[in-house]
């Protein structure tokens, strides 16, 4: 009977072979763009504009990555800003929002509907850009500081809630009081046992903070002036913005050295996005096995 119960369980070679297929089909629609945005931005700027995009170009150009690429010092310092500020920001703002959603799954905790309240509030309003640039840069006298780049995003209340929903569901109580009986403090019963049963949802909302931290140019334009604290998001949109500015006075003159065809307008987009996609697509399959796990978060069980 257990051999026959297997044997219902099997598919057929065929229909195995056609699942493969279809995933194999997925896989190359999903990698797809990602090639072509790197052959685009290896591809000479006058074959795109007279054949569009291709995966296998005509005439292949470095010029894009030469523009992009000519102060190599700023390039490298604005990749160190860059990860220095996605790796602090992320663990920081792990630790904040992990500490508060636990206290707020604390049944015991006096005030944690009114904390909750705070959450929730944060949500629906909030007091403007106006203000919040002049808290940041007349109170708190943060401008042009790494503080800045990673302040702003440390507290997200959507992903307080996603926390406090799994402390709730996933970490029973009688694990915490059994902890509290052994003797174990608070902070002993977080670090030790709540942090290490929480692997797929600070994972998940690990990858969140990595993805906000990394593509964040705003904040940087908002409050970042030396050189030597530009993040690497907001040199590329500097770079892109003197291109466009180049080209279009270019069009307009129609005389000198620089022409449109001379310029690299869609190769260096493409170049961008190459260069600043590279640490992200490192740090995805460190995540990925998290992924599923910390997206179900407070799922219903049957």
């Amino acid at each position: 009977m257990l051999h026959s119960g297997k044997m219902k369980n099997q598919i057929s070679s065929g229909a195995n072979a056609t699942f493969n297929l279809m995933f194999i089909v997925i896989v190359l629609l999903c990698i797809s763009p990602l090639i072509l945005v790197v052959m685009v931005s290896i591809t000479d700027e006058q074959t795109l504009g007279v054949n569009g995009y291709s995966f296998f170009p005509e005439k292949f150009s470095f010029l894009a990555y030469r523009y992009i690429l000519s102060d190599m010092n700023q390039i490298f310092q604005s990749y160190g800003v860059s990860l220095f500020v996605t790796i602090a920001g992320t663990l920081l703002s792990l630790l904040i929002i992990s500490l508060y959603a636990y206290t707020l799954s604390r049944k015991e905790f006096k005030y944690r509907n009114w904390f909750s309240f705070l959450v929730f509030f944060t949500m629906l309003f909030n007091g403007g850009l106006v203000p919040t640039f002049l808290v940041y840069t007349k109170l708190l006298g943060w401008s042009d500081t790494l503080w800045m780049l990673i302040f702003p995003s440390l507290m997200t209340p959507m992903y307080v809630i996603i926390m406090k929903t799994f402390f709730a569901t996933s970490i029973p109580d009688s694990l915490v009081e059994s902890a509290k009986i052994d003797g174990a403090g608070d902070f002993r019963i977080f670090f030790s046992i709540i942090i290490r049963l929480s692997t797929p949802a600070l994972a998940t909302i690990g990858l969140f903070n990595t993805l906000h931290y990394w593509n964040d140019w705003f904040t940087a334009l908002m409050y970042i002036t030396s050189d030597e604290l530009m993040p690497l998001q907001f040199l590329l949109f500097r770079v892109q913005s003197s291109l466009a500015y180049l080209i279009q006075i270019s069009a307009q003159t129609g005389q000198g050295s620089l022409s449109m065809a001379d310029l690299p307008g869609q190769s260096a987009q493409m170049a961008l996005c190459v260069i600043a996609i590279g640490p992200i697509i490192m740090a995805y399959p460190f995540f990925q096995k998290y992924i599923v796990k910390g997206l179900t978060i407070g799922a219903i069980k049957g």
